[in-house]
């Protein structure tokens, strides 16, 4: 693709096909920007992100909450019975997660299991460009973070993930 994509020509169910997914299994965020109209505003992966972002960003904690909950775990049962979306297969493969050793794949569940335990979601980090060891340490040092610290890193996290999909869908 050239890195445009001329979305007043989508239909709603088109345009939640295309970008429903990109915020974790939340196509509502996306939902929200079609009803809003003015797509024609948002031709580029730059202008559509930031539009989508502002949506999720002035939501209700709650609804930011059930984004994050949306998320799977890391290297979780979710990825061991291939019950990932499409895109967080992808992401957590490139990252290597799921070719883990078993030492690696128990220090991952350990992990999930006291991350969630302190903060009632899932550990969330943009998986893309990392390696195996490289989310570890910021595994390792997240889990130390106050619930609000870790609460708006999560949603940064989630924002950095939906920018790099909406990248992967403009520049295919």
């Amino acid at each position: 693709m050239t890195g445009e994509i001329n979305l007043s020509e989508l239909s709603k169910e088109e345009f939640l096909s295309k970008f429903g997914g990109i915020f974790e299994k939340s196509s509502w965020i996306a939902e929200a920007l079609f009803l809003l109209g003015y797509l024609d505003r948002y031709n580029n992966a730059a202008s559509l992100h930031k539009a989508l972002v502002n949506i999720f960003r002035t939501s209700t904690k709650t609804k930011k909450l059930n984004v994050l909950l949306a998320h799977p775990d890391l290297a979780g049962k979710l990825a061991q019975r291939g019950e990932l979306t499409q895109e967080s297969t992808s992401e957590q493969k490139s990252a290597g997660l799921d070719q883990l050793t078993l030492e690696e794949f128990e220090q991952f569940q350990k992990l999930n299991t006291a991350y969630m335990e302190k903060h009632r979601f899932p550990f969330i980090i943009a998986v893309k460009g990392l390696t195996k060891s490289e989310i570890l340490v910021q595994f390792k040092k997240r889990l130390n973070n106050s619930n609000a610290t870790e609460f708006d890193e999560a949603c940064i996290q989630v924002e950095k993930i939906a920018k790099l999909r909406i990248q992967e869908i403009f520049y295919k």
